[in-house]
């Protein structure tokens, strides 16, 4: 049977681990919702969305735990529509919504940063970007950009888009989970090969085309599943508690 944590301890672990305290960031890190004190069952999602909470209810969940959480700078300040529908579901149900954004970005072991560079066989020597949240380094195995996108198709599960120069070899690359798209200016003045993130802007493919730099957008959900789940898996390792990761599809 699993152990319970006072939700408190829980919270003074992931504040020692993640240091949020280092980001300036745009919603608050950690609890954003209180629920029940006594934590068994813990679920780990991206987004604090009406289909992860509804789930997370049919799992009993004491504490739902994610990368994208709520009251974000320049939204809206009333609790109206979807936000009240959202924050009822927790209520209702004593569920804690916990959340850290930057900080799991930003983090060298868990990160959703570390986890990409591993899954497309990066050897990270530098950081650089907004905060330092980019990660560059050397590929194990040097490719073109087509075959760049194809590792990431079959570790993420996605076909991603692929501009700018495919055929070209890279080694030097560059990545930044998300919405990091603009961070490809600096990758270029780094004089990187390649550099990959979540989402994707018009000018990008201009950017990528004009300075024979590979750009691949993998999706910002796609890129974002990493941290949280490991999060959640290191959670469960340190207090013995039940851990659950629940993907809500995501095409974005």
């Amino acid at each position: 049977m699993a152990e319970t944590v006072d939700i408190r301890a829980l919270l003074d672990y992931c504040e020692q681990l993640l240091e949020p305290e280092s980001y300036r960031d745009y919603a608050p890190n950690g609890l954003q919702v209180e629920g029940r004190r006594e934590i068994r069952r813990l679920v780990t999602g991206v987004t604090a969305c009406q289909d992860l909470l509804d789930a997370a209810v049919e799992a009993q969940a004491d504490a739902v735990l994610v990368h994208h959480g709520y009251f974000w700078k320049n939204e809206p300040q009333v609790i109206t529509g979807m936000k009240r529908r959202r924050i009822a579901t927790l209520l209702a149900n004593d569920i804690n919504l916990v959340g850290y954004h930057l900080p799991l970005d930003g983090h060298e072991g868990i990160g959703n940063n570390a986890w990409l560079a591993g899954l497309v066989g990066l050897n990270v020597t530098e950081r650089f970007g907004h905060q330092q949240l980019a990660v560059a380094g050397r590929l194990e195995t040097p490719c073109t950009g087509a075959e760049l996108g194809a590792r990431l198709e079959s570790a993420l599960g996605r076909t991603p888009l692929v501009v700018g120069p495919t055929d070209r070899p890279i080694e030097r690359i560059g990545l930044c989970t998300g919405g990091a798209q603009d961070m490809l200016g600096e990758a270029i003045d780094l004089g990187l090969d390649a550099f990959i993130s979540g989402e994707i802007s018009e000018r990008t493919t201009h950017m990528a085309r004009e300075s024979g730099v590979t750009y691949v957008s993998a999706g910002h959900h796609a890129t974002e599943t990493g941290g949280v789940r490991q999060l959640g898996e290191r959670l469960a390792e340190e207090f013995g508690i039940e851990h659950r990761f629940i993907d809500i599809d995501n095409p974005a």
